[in-house]
């Protein structure tokens, strides 16, 4: 089995970040130790994009200088000393050094023309005959016909096996839509010996630059904006040479402004467009000539009511010379972008055969899972058997971002709750987009009549009234969940505004748990360092009985099993085997009892103490013949007292990321989010809950 793979692109701008992270994708769903090199780098003075982006996004643990072996200027010197032989020579020794930490290693190829080599072909071939790694072709396809497009793989593809290299598989990327099948078609009328070809069509948002990757390179000054809204993508430029009305027939959505600073005028009318139904929204302002809005002007920004979402920048050249730089700033895939990434890995994952190239590259999958394997295969299994999720909470900016990220991928189908006009208005003001995410609102619904007929049925011996029924049936939460109750949605997430009480009521009342489960329980899925530990209950039973703690450790072994983690059992207590007494360790000791005898084919240990369930040294001592002991994966804990501060003790002082709490025992999932969640908070725990729903 090779131990890398080489990305060889034939000519710029062809597209190889998208393609480095598809694969940095894969690679990391399997494999524990994934390394990223490139053996020439434009600039030793300026961070390469693309080694920032896979080191942050994938936390590679080496040193930056590790990850590749020469500048460009370096390699020019060298070749023009007549030194070749050194180049490769400092290749395959920072390549070799890099091997040594590494399971696997993607290799990027060079694609910039300025390098001081008799024919770039011949360098990449050499150099991937010396690493002895396979290659995967890439061919910039923009403006090409499906001809042009047949002529430029075979002769690529022919050089390269002219030279002895192994072709893995070639990417045609940057297809015209409309010209996919006809490229198709023409493939398969051909013959190839050099694997599969799989084409990527043009996404125009990744050939975009945002306005964050413009400001940079033009130094500009950030006058409003945060980082993610320095994100929205350019889609084109406008220069305000006119008075304001004869500007604003001229507004296209996703324009970028350029304007002085001094023009008043165009500022606001440009934010006002931004809010109005009626003219499209901008991208962004860039102010030339070193001017800056009034102070009125900002005042006035300021105590506006709603936010200015609307990054402005501030450059010091004049305006023409500003238009001409902005309009030269290639589009880049940056670490801070999650929605470019999102749509490039979604590009990828859709139209690459994913086994396939996977069995292409032979891959053995670790052992052990991973933060980082853990997360990524999140997605791969939701995106398996792609579910629908409701989210009520719709109009949330964190759940606004996460719902794109999540169409974006593929990981589920999503229904947002609330006000239409308020979630598309506050979506447009975020530059987002929601194209696939259906909106309902609960209040106008026509499903609110039968829900509350529902409801009425299922809570009248509650004292329950058909108008009480009416009126509950219009919270978002309780809407949500007569959806899923009615196999409109698989699941929903909530609990970004709203606390786990709200979340969690309906779905008691309306969902119910199932057959055989007496107790709905739930775990954190705690990311340590090098391993993913299932933490269970920590958040909604204060004190289970022996019965229900037996039912709370069922539960969460198939839950860390459904996510791909060997469920080995540890029921926690202050004693291990018959070492203590008393009426707590007791009640872990029947539990205990209950749990196997439920359970025979599960390995439970208990009761064990923290230390001889996780430390393999502390287990030989206590219990060496336990099939649990020191390598634990499920820790099940007495009460709710011990279990969330436990959780929270391993979160802070081991800086691990906690995901959850995960709801278990439902008859369909339903999950509840931190208040102060994050982003990719959302998204796992959408991702996780598509999953339950599978």
């Amino acid at each position: 089995m090779a131990k890398s793979v080489y990305i060889v692109a034939i000519g710029p701008q062809s597209g190889k970040s998208v393609v480095a992270l598809g694969i940095m994708e894969l690679l990391s769903r399997r494999l524990r130790r994934v390394g990223y090199f490139r053996p020439i780098i434009p600039s030793q003075h300026v961070a390469d994009n693309n080694l920032q982006l896979i080191k942050t996004r994938y936390r590679l643990p080496f040193a930056y200088d590790e990850m590749f072996a020469l500048s460009h200027d370096e390699a020019q010197h060298l070749s023009a000393e007549g030194s070749t032989d050194q180049i490769l020579k400092t290749i395959l020794d920072k390549y070799k050094h890099l091997e040594s930490k590494c399971d696997f290693i993607l290799c990027e190829g060079t694609d910039f023309s300025g390098l001081s080599l008799p024919f770039e072909f011949e360098f990449n071939a050499e150099v991937v005959n010396n690493l002895g790694s396979p290659i995967l072709l890439l061919l910039n396809c923009h403006d090409k016909s499906p001809a042009d497009i047949l002529d430029a793989l075979h002769v690529a593809q022919e050089s390269f096996l002219k030279k002895g290299c192994t072709i893995l598989a070639s990417m045609v990327n940057r297809v015209d839509p409309f010209l996919m099948e006809t490229v198709r078609e023409k493939l398969a009328e051909c013959n190839t010996e050099c694997g599969p070809v799989y084409i990527l069509p043009e996404e125009p948002f990744l050939g975009k630059p945002t306005v964050g990757e413009i400001a940079r390179a033009l130094d500009a000054r950030v006058i409003m904006g945060d980082p993610e809204e320095m994100n929205r993508g350019v889609a084109d430029f406008k220069v305000a040479a006119m008075n304001l009305p004869h500007f604003l027939d001229h507004l296209v959505e996703g324009d970028l402004i350029i304007a002085p600073g001094d023009r008043s005028d165009i500022i606001l009318g440009s934010l006002a467009a931004n809010f109005s139904s009626t003219y499209p929204s901008i991208a962004g302002l860039l102010l030339s000539g070193g001017f800056v809005p009034d102070a009125q002007i900002t005042l006035l920004l300021e105590g506006l009511s709603y936010k200015v979402t609307v990054p402005i920048v501030s450059v010091r050249t004049d305006t023409f010379t500003t238009a001409m730089h902005a309009s030269a700033v290639p589009p880049m895939l940056t670490p801070e972008n999650n929605r470019k990434i999102a749509t490039a890995l979604g590009l990828f994952e859709t139209h690459v055969n994913l086994p396939e190239l996977e069995s292409r590259i032979s891959l053995v999958r670790s052992t052990r899972v991973t933060p980082i394997m853990f997360e990524y295969n999140l997605v791969e299994m939701a995106q398996r058997h792609r579910q629908h999720i409701v989210l009520p909470e719709g109009a949330e900016e964190r759940v606004l971002r996460a719902s794109e990220i999540l169409i974006r991928r593929g990981v589920a189908d999503i229904t947002l709750l609330g006000n239409p006009a308020e979630i598309k208005g506050t979506a447009s003001n975020l530059g987002l987009d929601l194209t696939g995410v259906e909106i309902i609102d609960p209040v106008t619904s026509p499903l609110r009549k039968e829900f509350a007929e529902i409801y009425f049925q299922l809570r009248r011996h509650k004292g329950i009234t058909e108008k009480g029924a009416f009126d509950t049936v219009a919270d978002v939460n309780y809407f949500g969940t007569m959806m899923i109750h009615k196999d409109l949605a698989d699941g929903m997430v909530s609990g970004a505004v709203h606390t786990t009480g709200d979340t969690i009521r309906p779905a008691l009342q309306i969902i119910r748990t199932q057959p055989g489960v007496s107790i709905v329980s739930s775990v954190f899925l705690m990311c340590l360092a090098d391993r993913v530990l299932v933490y269970g209950d920590c958040a909604v039973n204060p004190d289970p009985n022996a019965q229900q703690l037996a039912e709370i450790a069922i539960s969460s072994a198939l839950t860390a099993k459904l996510y791909g983690i060997e469920p080995l059992v540890a029921m926690c207590s202050y004693a291990t085997g018959t070492s203590g007494k008393g009426a707590d360790v007791d009640k872990v000791r029947e539990a205990t009892r209950i749990a196997k005898e439920l359970r025979p084919d599960l390995k439970i240990e208990g009761p064990i103490q923290y230390d001889a369930a996780v430390d393999a040294g502390v287990a030989k001592t206590k219990l060496p013949d336990s099939q649990v002991a020191g390598k634990a994966t499920v820790f099940i804990f007495p009460d709710l007292n011990t279990g969330n501060n436990l959780y929270k003790a391993v979160q802070r002082s081991a800086n691990a990321v906690a995901i959850g709490p995960v709801l278990q025992g439902l008859n369909k999932p339903v999950n509840d989010l931190s208040r102060g969640c994050t982003v990719a908070d959302i998204v796992n725990t959408v991702a996780i809950t598509a999953i339950q729903a599978q």
